[in-house]
């Protein structure tokens, strides 16, 4: 049963008692055209008889229905019911926000994210939310219904993400139950975060282990890229945490990609939640037992939807709990320094077919160029026919003529962050590697730009702002 807004509620009784009022000035015209003898005698009158009184016994629900909300939810506390959800540590936020049950069922998705809730946590209210607001009044209660298969489940690919804190045993014995829980919380909102932002979905707390989806509600074709990226970015977002434990907090993450059946609810109200029954999930948790503290493990299948976009060291043939045979997996170092995604995900060997006529255009540009005339051609099209393939081939036919090559690469993942396909050549060009300290990134940057900038001042501005290098002191 959907739950009623109060809003929509008032609107609805308002409506009711308009119909009432319709019918009483229909029965009033048609009395003073007929006459009342011969009205009262017609089946228009039985009719509008009938009208009314199915108005009313709606009228007289809805008011038991509202009574009976508003007795339940004056004798509950918001506090009591969010500890009785495991949220108790946004109880204060609801009090200063002076939250309380009439307006708790008006609580919407915005609102919760405005007072800074976790999308995993944001999910949880909302589902209790419905389950206090559709509460009817217990004589008219319909008995309990029993968990049902959702219609809605589908077979799909899906890429599941097991994080787990490392070393929480530890922390209960040393912290104060509320310290813990604080540091808990924290490491929780952390793991929501980033999951959200990298395009994943929140699908349950276990204790200090957290369930993600990468492909569900929404799929795309870099569903196992994004769940990498985020496990790189987990680790490093958890280390930073200022937290109550007094030491950097450490997380293992395992990822594993494969077919599942996804949809189904099982639970009842706040505890309900859509399951992922398949291989994938028991897979993905294996691998982060098998995790060490602040790394990604993969598993093979997930390994072959990455290419090379990320350097990884191939840990062997491991024996996994649950499965009759060892799996192969990777444990992953970082990103790789491959230029671009066509590179990594995809062959250049791949014969061209098709494209000779576009391709003799291009290279009739490139004749027109060296005799003195600039050309730029814009190569635009659907997803997937072969534009990066075509530049490739351009590539390597003029592989034997002096030029200079250079390239900027979009990504889906950095759509939040200004100017990185200028950044990203910069550092390429510059020649920056992962383990480059700070002072050798700036000493390689001012040895690039040495020419064309006015002064030290400017390249080190220019540091700062775009190559995520900081200013000396």
């Amino acid at each position: 049963m959907v739950p009623v807004p109060s809003s929509i509620r008032k609107r609805q009784s308002s409506h009711l008692h308009v119909v009432g009022a319709c019918v009483d000035v229909l029965q009033f015209i048609y009395k003073a055209a007929w006459g009342p003898a011969v009205y009262q005698k017609g089946p228009l009158d039985r009719c509008l008889r009938d009208i009314l009184t199915a108005n009313r016994r709606v009228i007289a629900t809805a008011r038991t229905y509202e009574i009976a909300r508003r007795v339940r939810m004056a004798e509950m506390d918001v506090a009591d019911w969010l500890r009785t959800l495991g949220l108790e540590q946004y109880a204060p936020l609801f009090r200063q926000n002076e939250i309380d049950y009439e307006v708790l069922p008006e609580l919407s998705d915005a609102d919760l994210e405005r007072l800074g809730v976790p999308i995993g946590h944001r999910k949880r209210l909302l589902r209790a939310i419905s389950a206090l607001s559709v509460a009817a009044p217990a004589a008219s209660s319909p008995p309990a219904v029993h968990p049902q298969m959702n219609a809605s489940a589908e077979r799909r690919q899906l890429t599941v993400m097991f994080c787990d804190l490392v070393g929480s045993t530890a922390l209960s014995a040393r912290l104060d139950p509320e310290d813990l829980g604080a540091v808990i919380g924290a490491y929780h909102r952390c793991v929501a975060a980033v999951i959200e932002r990298a395009g994943g979905f929140v699908a349950k707390y276990m204790g200090d282990g957290v369930l993600a989806y990468f492909g569900y509600p929404r799929a795309d074709e870099y569903d196992a890229e994004r769940a990498v990226r985020a496990g790189l970015a987990l680790v490093e977002a958890v280390a930073g945490l200022d937290t109550a434990a007094g030491a950097p907090l450490e997380v293992r993450v395992g990822i594993g990609t494969g077919l599942v059946v996804v949809g189904d609810l099982i639970g009842v109200g706040a505890a309900q939640e859509q399951t992922v029954v398949g291989e994938t999930p028991n897979l993905a948790a294996r691998l982060q037992a098998l995790a060490g503290p602040g790394t990604v493990v993969i598993a093979p299948t997930t390994r072959r939807h990455i290419g090379a976009l990320f350097e990884i060291e191939d840990l062997g043939l491991q024996a996994l709990a649950g499965f009759a045979q060892p799996q192969r997996v990777w444990r992953i170092v970082g990103e790789s320094g491959v230029l671009n995604r066509f590179e990594a995900l995809r062959s250049e060997a791949t014969p061209l077919v098709g494209r000779d006529d576009e391709l003799e255009f291009l290279l009739q540009g490139r004749q027109q160029t060296k005799a003195g005339e600039g050309r730029v051609v814009l190569v635009s099209g659907e997803p997937g026919i072969g534009k990066s393939r075509l530049s490739a081939a351009l590539s390597q036919s003029i592989r034997g003529d002096p030029h200079i090559t250079l390239r900027y690469f979009c990504s889906p993942h950095h759509q939040d962050s200004a100017l990185h396909p200028v950044i990203a050549q910069l550092e390429r060009a510059a020649g920056f590697t992962r383990d480059d300290t700070v002072d050798q990134r700036l000493e390689k940057l001012q040895g690039l730009l040495a020419r064309g900038a006015r002064g030290e001042d400017e390249i080190a501005l220019l540091s700062c702002c775009h190559c995520r290098i900081p200013l000396p002191s």
